[in-house]
């Protein structure tokens, strides 16, 4: 091959090639930090990792793991397991805070959370079961839960059994309304400083004890 071919030849991959990495630099933005025995697609997670569309995030007995991506943070509580997606997580199994001002979807067995606008939005959801809780903590979302959708306030909580029906109530006792004491909770603080401090916080914390197996191959 002449030196012309082989500099067309070189062109032509980097334009093919240019795409597919610009795509994956912007999916690894998002970055995932381990607290405890936590697992990615299967593996050992160090202190910190990127995470793509597509992956599986799984937490252990008193283990959590912090998801920060543009805008939105994601703790999942322990023995849970996760999908995240395109400005989407899924929750299998468990329960996960969630904040963001980019309206980050979240689902769970059926049941669809979506905030009702790009503003600071925290609310939880637990999936244990085949029973789907939906708390939201600060700002309104959007709950579909198959056959009925419903505007869930602050201090507002959603039960759905797997109908496709919403049951709606205050939620009382533990789950007061979004207030300044909301921070003072040990998960919901890393929320606070999603993009920022919450990070540092979760980069100071002792590097995880590496288990013998995974608990989802």
């Amino acid at each position: 091959m002449s030196v012309s071919n082989i500099g067309r030849f070189v062109c032509w991959v980097t334009l093919a090639l240019t795409p597919a990495s610009l795509v994956a630099a912007d999916q690894a933005a998002a970055m995932v930090y381990s607290k405890g025995t936590v697992w990615l697609n299967g593996n050992p997670l160090p202190d910190s990792s990127a995470i793509l569309q597509g992956d599986l995030l799984q937490t252990k007995t008193n283990s959590v793991a912090s998801i920060t991506a543009s805008g939105s943070s994601v703790i999942l509580q322990p023995e849970s397991l996760l999908k995240f997606g395109e400005n989407a997580v899924s929750l299998e199994q468990g329960s996960m805070n969630v904040a963001s001002s980019s309206g980050l979807v979240a689902s769970a067995g059926g049941v669809t959370v979506t905030p009702a606008s790009n503003v600071w939005t925290e609310f939880e959801v637990t999936h244990v079961n085949g029973m789907v809780e939906i708390l939201s903590r600060k700002g309104n979302v959007s709950v579909n839960c198959g056959k009925d959708t419903v505007s869930l306030s602050e201090g507002m909580q959603i039960i759905s059994d797997g109908s496709g029906k919403c049951k709606k109530r205050r939620k009382s006792g533990a789950y007061p309304p979004a207030s300044g004491d909301i921070l003072n909770s040990p998960y919901l603080k890393y929320i606070a400083a999603a993009a920022g401090a919450g990070t540092l916080i979760w980069l100071l914390w002792p590097s995880p004890q590496t288990p013998a197996s995974p608990a989802v191959p």
